[in-house]
């Protein structure tokens, strides 16, 4: 959920800013380009690297305004496989709509509430969001064209040495038992 006070909170990021309140009604586009600034101004940002280019088109209404978002790029992340970074693409279209109130009275994640004495919307949390969101949750090299794992090969050579047969289930701590027993009746 979007809230007034967070995105004022965010509002180190200069560049990522729309000046709303002087535009006429109507559409306008905004271009962004995303690079390495854009997330080490983040300081929750897992993410370090990446080079995208976010098209916003806002259509400016009498009571409220409408974004919709194209994010297209790639972002730099650490293999959950092999612990190498890899380019990961993103491409990601999405709305969101912002209100104009004191406080927020419904709780939607496709609304920002924003105080009527603003003058422009920080869109760099939500642009981050959106990248995030973009992103899968298995963190892996791509495939090559044949198939084949891209991975760091000496990594994986390394991991099947520490690769055992045995079953995971030793050392079970036996209050797990009873709750077993419990949901069989």
């Amino acid at each position: 959920m979007h809230d007034v006070k967070f995105w004022k909170r965010v509002g180190n990021h200069q560049s990522y800013r729309i000046p709303y309140k002087g535009l006429k009604e109507g559409k306008h586009t905004f271009e962004f380009d995303i690079d390495d600034s854009f997330f080490e101004k983040l300081e929750y940002s897992e993410i370090e690297k990446g080079s995208l280019k976010a098209i916003v088109e806002l259509n400016k209404k009498p009571t409220f305004l409408e974004l919709n978002f194209v994010l297209k790029g790639s972002v730099v992340l650490i293999c959950d496989r092999c612990l190498d970074e890899y380019n990961q693409s993103v491409d990601y279209e999405g709305s969101v709509y912002v209100k104009f109130s004191e406080t927020e009275d419904e709780q939607d994640d496709e609304i920002i509430y924003l105080s009527p004495k603003e003058h422009d919307l920080d869109l760099a949390h939500y642009i981050y969001e959106s990248i995030i969101l973009s992103i899968p949750l298995k963190r892996v090299h791509p495939e090559d064209k044949n198939g084949m794992s891209t991975c760091n090969p000496e990594m994986i050579e390394k991991l099947k040495n520490y690769k055992t047969d045995e079953p995971a289930d030793e050392g079970v701590d036996p209050r797990w038992d009873d709750l077993k027993n419990l949901m069989a009746n």
